[in-house]
């Protein structure tokens, strides 16, 4: 029988075959025995013909296949059973349990107690059935709930049937988390149950991650830093169609990846041999490793799959099939590491929705590592020089609430109301954890700030009611708290403490308590007695339960992770100058203004809003003359004037931008086809309506005096409205949206999902757009689709120079793939360069920086951040009422990756400002604890050491610009050593030596590499 007539044999005995054991045990072993066949270039094809025709006869004659027919097509093939048993299936279980996904906390709690019970009954009723599971977050519940379940789970790991997978504290989101998050994931899970389960961490080497959407680039260098091995997954793109390959970050770091070829949420069927041998020749084994146990909701392996596994090891023309562990399968797979196929790229895009889905969650997420991340360095700095408690254990414990909120169902808001709300509770108590304990930290370093030279002789303080005003919650920046001291008397002392790595010279808001002096009489001076320029944000004092206070904006300076003080005084001397503005119903008295016209502009920047719509209609670089908007008009008639090249005068069809309306709120309609429109999916943009319509003025500060320019302005749509207010500070390369949006769309099954966006259309030409991501930066063609980003998007322009890549010392060029060491690997639709140093001409590009939003769109000439989404499934009704959050506008030199970076960190870190009684001590009224002088790297931790941390500091970091660099930091204070660890922090095998000089230390940073120090101070 020729191999096409018997194929055509086979699939007919398929489909006329009745159900029953024998003849899907008879049809199973045929179609692995041709499985083998090609393999063997169809050396056994003579058998299965003859054997698939009997199988057919026995089938017309007597309309089955039983027993005997089945025993018989067996004998047939048994020349070919060595050959067949050859290929092996080693079956590793799992139960996927989803925390907190469609349903709340008591069932994610439930569910887990129930599955392991499941499991240990198994285990005890098949002695060579072995589990295995995944997540720290499991076990941490089993040990708080059924602490009597644990003792018996730590008899089955030490007895090997028990397998722990889990080197992560939960299977989480890997595009959202930053980098330091995603290093916690395995310093706290490797810790934690290396003790739990008297584990040597080193034996946790996979990272198991079946249902995780999509894996950003850096994720084989933040696994080998952490000694993880293996990488686990099922959803993610791989084009190069590879179930098993060595994955190679940016740095060079790889791990060995294996892509579930069928789906991790499944049971064990006979059709799971199919693959093997193909799946053997690709990758040079002999085995195939099948993933096996119900899920998501927990449950794990059943009767049906141990009691078919069985029975499948006694069928001769078939696999040999086998219970195992994963870290059999992956011990078997280093043997062909040097041959596996390389992939040097994200594994992305999977539910482009998820990146803004939940914005409460999203922003709870971001605020969290903010808070932490103060909260560890200023602890750090003040346990070192004043000998404060470190609270590395309250610390760790609000890490953990974090990294539990960014599951890959809770951050990417693919949850019930029941899930965000245990979320956000969550976040309540990492917030309280992370403002008390960095709050304490910044009090301890102020009490040693020597301030004498304030006090007020014989000032009378008996009328005082500052120190009651409490920590103004809701005055200034939201969820930043804590703050005990108001300052009393007139003359008032602020400290001002910057967490950055660089020294920082901007415009901060700070709040004056219950001051009783007179208004038109105050006074700033900084730390050499100059006086300070400054700008009341109201006009006077508002009132906050029973106290009142006043914002005023003042322009600092602050040196790298250290702080600078300011003082308020109220000047001496005559009265000041009134004006008519001091005057009730002066105002009654001015002509009304006729003419508008709303310019907000600096020393750098000038920002031109449309009168009517308040879009902005253009955005100049006045260093380089450059217009950086597109499709701008005059303001006056809404005229479109010329641009800089193919990105202005953009019409709707490009981007969906409106002609001479610039830069823009949008409402969005998503089509609901296909599932569109629900929390994983961005639809189709049915409809794209510009918010400019009905605009309300509500208040503006213009004028070339101001401290701070802005505009406030409100637009009503549909159910809904916007409050914005667009800002300028004086010296600054930034333009500032701070935007209170009451939201009440949502979205409908088969109709559309609103989403609110704003759209910048670009003044020149893109060629690529760069977006920050864990532990690098990442360059993507232009993409119609939303993309994740840790904080911010930049356009680079469109430039001949822009798509070539510098990497090694040799320039390579790229069509539309990814760059990455000296090769060019092609990627569909993905990747132009990951964290290479891009050669540019010299146009600014514009970057656009977000406080707590992660989807964004780059693509024709324009790009986008989604602000909102009323995503209709799982949770009907998300985000509804008021929503804050802000975004700006920044100019960026697209060669300095270091400084793009920087400048995001700076923007989602305000400075802290925290107001002292004048007193004595031994420190100056300026200083740094810590500061970069050298290097193209980014700090993303300053923490002391888990383990016997006195006068010890870890220092984590990466470098930025894709290139190898030599790191200089200064830490004020004389080291007696320095060396490289690991995210366990433990010492780091070859990892080259630190020069240490007195209160430096010095070393090189390969391109693209995280590094961690520990650094012993005297």
């Amino acid at each position: 029988m020729g191999i096409n007539k018997m194929h055509a044999a086979l699939a007919k005995l398929k489909r006329d075959c009745p159900d029953g054991y024998w003849g899907k045990r008879t049809l199973a072993q045929l179609e692995y025995a041709c499985r083998v066949s090609v393999e063997q270039e169809g050396g056994f094809d003579h058998l299965i013909g003859t054997a698939v025709g009997y199988a057919a006869a026995r089938l017309e004659q007597d309309g089955g296949i039983g027993e005997a027919a089945c025993r018989e097509v067996e004998r047939m093939l048994a020349d070919m059973a060595s050959a067949a048993k050859a290929y092996g299936l080693l079956c590793a279980s799992h139960a996927h349990i989803d925390m907190n996904f469609l349903w709340g906390w008591d069932e994610t709690v439930a569910i887990t107690l129930n599955t392991f019970r499941t499991m240990l009954d198994l285990l005890a009723e098949y002695p060579d059935f072995i589990f295995s599971q995944s997540q720290a977050a499991a076990y941490s519940i089993v040990e708080k709930y059924d602490p009597e379940m644990l003792e018996e789970i730590k008899v089955r790991v030490r007895e090997g049937r028990w397998e722990v997978t889990a080197s992560t504290w939960v299977e989480a989101d890997k595009n959202m988390p930053n980098g330091e998050s995603m290093a916690r994931q395995f310093l706290y899970a490797k810790r934690y149950l290396a003790e739990l389960f008297e584990l040597d961490s080193d034996t946790l080497q996979l990272d198991f991650e079946p249902d995780t959407f999509g894996h950003s680039a850096n994720v084989p260098e933040t696994l080998s830093h952490a000694g993880v091995r293996y990488y686990y997954y099922c959803r993610g793109h791989n084009d190069e169609g590879h179930s098993l390959f060595r994955w190679v970050a940016p740095s060079g770091a790889s791990v060995i990846a294996y892509k579930e070829p069928h789906w991790y949420d499944s049971r064990i069927e006979p059709e799971m041999v199919l693959t093997v041998p193909e799946f053997c020749r690709k990758t040079g084994m002999r085995t195939m490793m099948k993933v096996y146990g119900v899920g998501d909701h927990g449950g794990g392996p059943t009767r049906r799959d141990l009691e078919r596994m069985r029975d499948m090891q006694s069928w001769p023309i078939f696999p040999t099939i086998r219970f195992g562990r994963y870290a059999d399968f992956f011990a078997l797979a280093e043997q062909a590491a040097d041959t596996l196929p390389v992939v040097q790229n994200e594994l992305n895009f999977i539910f482009t929705g998820c990146y803004s889905s939940e914005a409460r969650i999203k922003q709870a997420n971001r605020i969290s590592e903010n808070l932490l991340n103060e909260a560890e360095a200023f602890s750090s700095a003040a346990s070192l020089w004043t000998g404060a408690r470190y609270f590395g254990k309250e610390l760790e414990e609000a890490w953990r609430r974090t990294l539990f909120n960014q599951f890959h169902d809770i951050l990417p808001g693919t949850g019930i109301p029941e899930t965000r709300d245990h979320a956000l509770g969550m976040f309540q108590e990492i917030s309280a954890m992370a403002n008390s304990k960095r709050s304490a930290a910044l009090r301890q370093l102020a009490k040693r700030i020597d301030t004498s030279r304030y006090l007020v002789e014989g000032e009378k303080l008996t009328e005082s009611f500052s120190e009651g005003a409490g920590a103004g919650v809701g005055v200034m920046h939201l969820f930043r708290t804590g703050e005990r001291d108001g300052g009393r008397g007139k003359t008032r002392i602020f400290h001002v403490f910057n967490s950055s790595w660089q020294a920082r010279s901007e415009v901060i808001e700070m709040v004056i308590w219950d001051w009783d002096g007179d208004l038109r009489n105050i006074g700033f001076q900084n730390e050499d007695g100059t006086q300070i320029d400054y700008q009341f944000v109201n006009r006077g004092f508002e009132e906050h339960w029973g106290h009142f206070f006043l914002r005023v904006l003042l322009p600092v300076s602050v040196p790298p992770m250290g702080y600078a003080t300011y003082v308020m005084t109220e000047k001496e001397g005559g009265l000041a100058v009134l004006s008519a503005e001091d005057y009730y119903l002066a105002g009654q008295n001015l002509p009304p203004a006729e003419q508008y016209s709303f310019v907000l502009e600096n020393e750098h920047l000038r920002a031109e809003l449309n009168t009517r719509s308040l879009s902005l209609l253009s955005l100049i670089d006045k260093d380089s003359g450059c217009e950086m908007i597109g499709g701008q008009a005059d303001g006056k008639n809404g005229s479109t004037q010329s641009g800089t090249g193919k990105g202005s005068g953009l019409g709707k069809g490009a981007a969906g931008a409106v002609e001479g309306e610039g830069a823009l709120f949008r409402l969005i309609e998503e089509d609901g086809h296909n599932g569109g429109g629900n929390a994983w999916l961005v639809g189709r943009y049915r409809k794209v309506e510009p918010l400019t319509e009905g605009v309300h003025v509500e208040s503006f500060e213009l004028g070339a005096d101001r401290i701070r320019q802005s505009v406030t302005y409100s637009i009503p749509f549909r159910r809904s409205r916007l409050k914005v207010t667009v800002s300028l500070d004086r010296g600054s390369r930034r333009l500032d949206y701070r935007v209170e949006c009451d939201w009440h769309e949502y979205g409908k099954r088969d109709d559309f999902t609103p989403q609110l966006q704003f759209m910048l259309p670009l003044g020149y030409p893109c060629a690529a757009y760069r977006y920050d991501t864990a532990f690098g930066t990442i360059e993507r063609p232009p993409l119609e689709q939303d993309v994740p980003a840790n904080s911010w998007a930049a356009a680079l322009t469109d430039d001949a120079e822009q798509v070539r890549v510098i990497a090694q010392g040799e320039a390579v060029e790229q069509q539309g793939g990814v760059i990455v060491q000296d090769e060019a690997v092609e990627q569909q639709g993905g990747v132009i360069a990951q964290g290479k140093a891009a050669e540019q001409g010299g146009q600014t590009s514009v970057m656009l920086v977000t406080d707590s939003k992660y989807g964004f769109r780059g693509t024709r000439d324009a790009l986008t951040v989604t602000l909102l989404r009323g995503s209709y499934s799982p949770d009907p009704y998300p985000d509804t009422g008021v929503q804050r959050f802000a975004f700006a506008l920044c100019l960026a030199d697209a060669k300095d990756n270091s400084a793009m970076v920087e400048a995001a960190y700076s923007y989602n870190h305000p400075m802290n400002t925290i107001s002292v009684a004048a007193g004595s001590g031994d420190w100056p009224l300026s200083r740094s604890f810590f500061q970069l002088n050298a290097g193209s790297a980014a700090i993303s931790a300053i923490k002391q050491p888990e383990e016997d941390g006195a006068d010890r500091w870890i220092v984590r970091l990466y470098e930025t610009d894709g290139m190898d660099t030599t790191v200089d930091i200064g830490l004020f204070r004389n080291v007696r050593a320095a060396c490289f660890v690991d995210t366990l922090e433990r010492p780091a095998v070859g990892a080259g030596a630190i020069e240490t000089d007195g209160a430096n230390i010095r070393f090189g940073l390969q391109a693209n590499r995280v590094a961690s120090v520990c650094v012993e101070f005297e």
